[in-house]
């Protein structure tokens, strides 16, 4: 696939992996980020391991993952998708925490509860999953 492999390969011959990270004092690398789950809302670019974090910091979410979906407004909308820790968990309750605890453009558009997440063999939550609506 020449054109895809020459998107990714510099002239310089370094490989663009889509990795996204910091470079520490000691020198090490460490990644946070896939250039391809970035969401950008209105122009800013929100994270969704910042989202993620944030929303696993409740006491009744299990885990959860955090996607763009096109938005006619926006451009991207942030949606969630939440494995419950606590069967009581609501909506509203979990919409409130983020609003607490995120700027307003990183509050999800809409939260999904969901029984399961899709996951790779090695137990990373698939977005790309989510993204096309398919179960893992």
């Amino acid at each position: 696939h020449p054109e895809e492999t020459a998107t990714v390969l510099g002239a310089d011959g370094f490989l663009a992996t889509g990795d996204m990270g910091f470079l520490d004092d000691d020198g090490c690398v460490t990644l946070v980020e896939r250039k391809t789950d970035m969401i950008i809302v209105s122009g800013f670019n929100v994270y969704p391991t910042e989202i993620e974090s944030v929303v696993t910091a409740h006491s009744g979410v299990h885990e959860a993952a955090a996607i763009g979906v096109p938005d006619n407004y926006s451009g991207e909308a942030v949606t969630l998708f939440v494995v419950k820790k606590d069967p009581a968990l609501t909506e509203n309750e979990l919409e409130r925490h983020c609003r607490d605890n995120l700027t307003g453009y990183k509050v999800p558009n809409k939260i999904v509860f969901r029984n399961e997440l899709p996951k790779s063999n090695v137990g990373k939550i698939l977005r790309r999953m989510l993204r096309e609506g398919s179960e893992a």
